[in-house]
């Protein structure tokens, strides 16, 4: 599923129309990405949790040219899967 299958899905379920399924799931998403950005939690209870991790800045290589370089720090989003929906992404039924 994508962003418009969303979409669709919320507008058919909720009978709303498709600007406003489609401005309820960008707020939505707009609401995480300033959350992540202040380096917040977000916990969805039964579905899992996204955070943000920090690296520290290394040295890597090219893999191409094997030239070494300096890779800076950098943050990234990160899922961590619930219980509930492990359990039901792995039940049989």
């Amino acid at each position: 599923m994508n962003k418009s299958d969303l979409i669709e899905v919320l507008s058919k379920k909720e009978k709303l129309t498709e600007k406003a399924a489609s401005d309820t799931v960008n707020l939505i998403f707009q609401g995480f990405i300033e959350a992540m950005k202040k380096g917040d939690r977000i916990e969805i209870r039964g579905f899992g949790s996204y955070s943000v991790r920090e690296y520290g800045a290394y040295t890597g290589r090219n893999p191409k040219t094997g030239e070494t370089t300096a890779v800076k720090p950098k943050k990234t989003p990160f899922f961590k899967v619930g219980k509930e929906l492990k359990k039901r992404v792995n039940s049989r039924s």
